[in-house]
Order: C-alpha cells, then structure tokens, then sequence
C-alpha cells in the first residue's frame, strides 16, 4: 500500500509537502501540486479515508435507508442519488428495511455509530401516533435527515420530499371522468400510508368536482404488491359493482388487478378501463399497458440531496412536492355504450 511518506521519498519533499498538495493547499504553488498529484496517481496512492476522518471529523458518509431497491420508484432514485452524493464529495451508506420498524431503528443506530454527516431515509409507515425513539435521537444529536416521502407522526418535524400525490389522483380520476366513466373503483392503498391516503384523497376529490357521489361499495383495500392488486381485482369482479373504470394504488396493484380481470374474462379496457400510479416499467409493458401517473423518481432523488445538502450547510430548508404527470396508454378508454 502506498503512503504519503513514499510519495515524499520519490518527490524529494517533505510528507507534510505532499499532504498539503493533495489537499489543495493555499500555501502550496500550483507547480508543485500538479507534480505530487501526478505521482500519486502515477503509484496508485489511495487515501486512507478513515485516517481522514479522525484528523478531520468529517467522514463525508450520508446514510440511505429505503424499503429495498427491489422496488422499481426506490431503484430509479437511488440512481439519481448516487450520482449526485458523487458530485458533492460524499459516499452513501446504504440499507434496507424491508418495510419493517425493527431494521429501520437498526439501521439509523448504525448510521449514528458511523457518525454520518446527514440521513435520507423513507420511513416504515405503523399504526400509532408515538414518536420514534430513533428519530428523537437524530434530532437531540443535530444529525441532518430528510425523509424520502410523506411524513408520518413517528417521524414529525423533519423536511421531505415527495409526489404531490393528491394532485397526481385527482388528475388520474379526472381523466376517466372525462372519458366519460361514472362508475369508477378505487383499489386503495395501505391504511397506514400517508402517500396511500393521499392518492385516496385525490380520488374522492375528483369525484365530488365531477358532482358524482363517492361510494364505498367502490373502494377496495389493495395493498401495495401485484399479488395483492390480483385479489383485489378478483374482488372487484366479484361484487358486481357496475364499476366502468379502477384507479389503483399504485402500478403494481394496478398490474396485479389487470391480470385479474383478463383472468375472469373482463376485456380491457372494452369492458373496464385500468389505472396506475408511478409509471414503472411493468406497467409499461403489461400485457394491456397501463395508464399512470408518471412519478418524477430521478428529480425526487435529486431534490432530496439537494435539500439534505442544505441541512449539513447550516441552511434554512422547505420540503419539496413535486407534480406528477399523466401517461395515457391503451388499459383506459370511454365505457361501452
């Protein structure tokens, strides 16, 4: 392993010289850098990042803790994160919860005990109304953190960055209203989910705008997961509603209910027209391509750094929400008749 000191051998400087040249000293001519820089290059020297940190006590880690980067929205922004921690200087940290509480406080103590310098992290939706000990704890600490999403009570007072999911529901419900559909499903989300009520809210608002009455005989609990939407679906059939059109939780529940329906011989979107939420690729390719709302995944995730940045600066922030837009595609069109 190269250090500094056999740097200084081969330039015939001294190991303070080199390091001052590495840092971009002030003290240092320009000549000078350009040539230790060259020749640490040149023997493939690596800085020893934790021997920075303790001289610095800065470690320029950020933690990251989302469900998991099966999920196509979690995949696509962890991109955008990635390349924009690389232009800032920093390294992340990343972890999954699974959608369960115990691993989210696992993994935010874990980020604590690497003293990283900020937090992202999209926090696992619970029933309840108390404050997580482990975001306390990030607060009492001055640990900079932004929630990836809505926020929720056990982890009140923090910014975040979001879908305007409200807005992005009523745009959806108003596009099959305008198609002319009165009868239309909701295939609502997880109870417990902020972004789930949401897109519920957006739904129920889009129906009183177009003076139709909402009705719960039309709203089904769907989850979040394809295996979920295909049951939902299956419900849906069988209550007989009179429903011309769903509008789904999310893509994959969307997906899910699509299968469903084609399984029991509904045509789509001849006899019911189909809609989603977030625009993954799935959607995109199903057997009927889904109608959806396309989320802007890459500009949450660059947003959410942008704003985490500000934190560490000391600067004042706002949270950010962020319009969503809609993708028509053939899964939705007027009702028969």
């Amino acid at each position: 392993m190269v250090r500094l000191k056999d740097i200084a051998a081969r330039a015939g400087v001294s190991v303070m010289t080199v390091s001052k040249a590495l840092r971009d000293a002030p003290d240092i001519s320009a000549a000078t850098k350009a040539r230790l820089r060259g020749l640490a290059q040149e023997m493939r020297y690596v800085p020893d990042a934790m021997a920075q940190s303790l001289r610095t006590r800065a470690t320029r880690l950020l933690g990251l803790v989302i469900p998991g980067t099966v999920n196509p929205v979690f995949a696509r922004m962890l991109m955008a994160l990635e390349d924009r921690t690389t232009e800032l200087g920093y390294e992340l940290l990343l972890a999954h919860t699974l959608d369960k509480p115990e691993r989210e406080e696992l993994h935010l103590r874990r980020c604590l005990a690497r003293r990283v310098e900020g937090v992202l992290v999209a926090p696992v939706y619970r029933m309840g109304q108390q404050p997580s000990p482990v975001y306390q704890e990030l607060r009492a600490r001055g640990v900079p953190a932004v929630l990836l999403g809505h926020p929720a009570p056990h982890c009140a007072g923090l910014p975040f960055v979001a879908t305007d999911d409200v807005a992005g529901a009523h745009e959806l419900t108003r596009h099959l209203v305008g198609l002319g559909h009165r009868r239309i499903a909701c295939l609502a989300g997880p109870i417990a989910a902020p972004w789930a009520q949401e897109r519920y809210e957006g739904y129920r608002r889009a129906l009183r705008d177009a003076d139709l009455a909402p009705d719960d005989r039309l709203v089904f609990h769907a989850g979040e997961t394809i295996e979920e939407g295909f049951q939902a679906g299956l419900e849906l059939v069988r209550e007989r509603t009179g429903a011309t059109a769903v509008v789904a939780a999310n893509d994959m529940v969307a997906v899910g209910a699509a299968s469903a329906l084609l399984s029991q011989g509904v045509r789509i979107p001849q006899e019911m027209s189909v809609a989603g939420f977030g625009n993954v690729r799935t959607a995109e390719y199903c057997r009927v391509p889904i109608t959806t709302m396309r989320e802007p995944k890459f500009r949450l995730g660059v947003a959410a750094l942008d704003v985490l940045a500000a934190l560490i600066r000391g600067e004042a922030v706002e949270s950010r929400r962020l319009r969503a837009e809609l993708v028509s595609r053939e899964s939705t069109a007027p009702p028969a008749g």
